[in-house]
């Protein structure tokens, strides 16, 4: 084979990579965007919120839209549960779920509805702990509250921990309605998902929610998300 036809098989095989990748990138995006435009809402056992960046006991703006949505399922009927996820930073005083619970306490849902996940730093420990804690409960479904470019991989990690799950995700969340902040949000679930997909873990993702952490207002500490999900 003469170099020629060697230099013209290695681009034919660099074209067909580029080519595979360019169209495995647009289909991840696409299941990305039509799972997040679902709202499958149901009769479950529990609502099962994924943490997001909390300042010290204060919810961001991120948990707080996934907070707010939960509770609205709650009062509506759809479960007798609301768990809380996500763990906290050396040094912070609350981890996600425990803002969680204060934000919930303090708009009239009964501490006897709310159960705790206080220690996953991603979606994968978080719905690892969620399942001990089903186990614990007796609990078998559960809807999942999140931003809408993390509900793919939220869906599939729980589909694997052996979770009956469905998602409604909040459509308030500024990780899906500020320009940049979504496509961070998206760049961070496609390297998510690919590391889950192929490695079966998440040493990628810094945190719960798939959204990169917004930066703390004067005097306050982010915790990390398990993720943004929203890698």
């Amino acid at each position: 084979m003469t170099w020629k036809a060697r230099l013209r098989d290695l681009v034919l095989v660099a074209l067909a990579f580029i080519i595979g990748g360019v169209a495995l990138t647009a289909y991840a995006v696409y299941r990305v965007g039509d799972v997040g435009q679902r709202d499958d809402r149901r009769t479950v056992d529990a609502i099962v919120v994924l943490g997001a960046a909390q300042y010290n006991g204060r919810p961001s703006a991120v948990l707080a839209a996934r907070l707010d949505h939960a509770i609205e399922l709650y009062n509506a009927g759809y479960a007798r549960y609301l768990v809380f996820t996500g763990g906290k930073l050396p040094g912070d005083r609350y981890t996600e779920a425990e803002t969680g619970r204060r934000y919930a306490l303090a708009r009239q849902v009964p501490d006897s509805a709310i159960l705790e996940e206080t220690t996953g730093s991603t979606t994968l420990e978080s719905i690892r702990n969620v399942r001990a804690l089903f186990n614990e409960h007796g609990l078998q479904t559960a809807l999942f509250v999140s931003d809408r470019t993390h509900m793919l991989r939220v869906l599939r990690v729980a589909a694997d921990q052996g979770i009956e799950a469905w998602g409604s995700p909040t459509t308030t969340s500024p990780a899906d309605l500020d320009a940049h902040m979504h496509f961070n949000a998206l760049m961070h679930e496609l390297g998510a998902l690919a590391e889950y997909t192929f490695l079966q873990n998440e040493s990628i993702s810094a945190d719960l929610d798939g959204a990169p952490a917004p930066t703390p207002p004067a005097g306050g500490s982010a915790t990390p998300a398990s993720s943004s999900t929203s890698p």
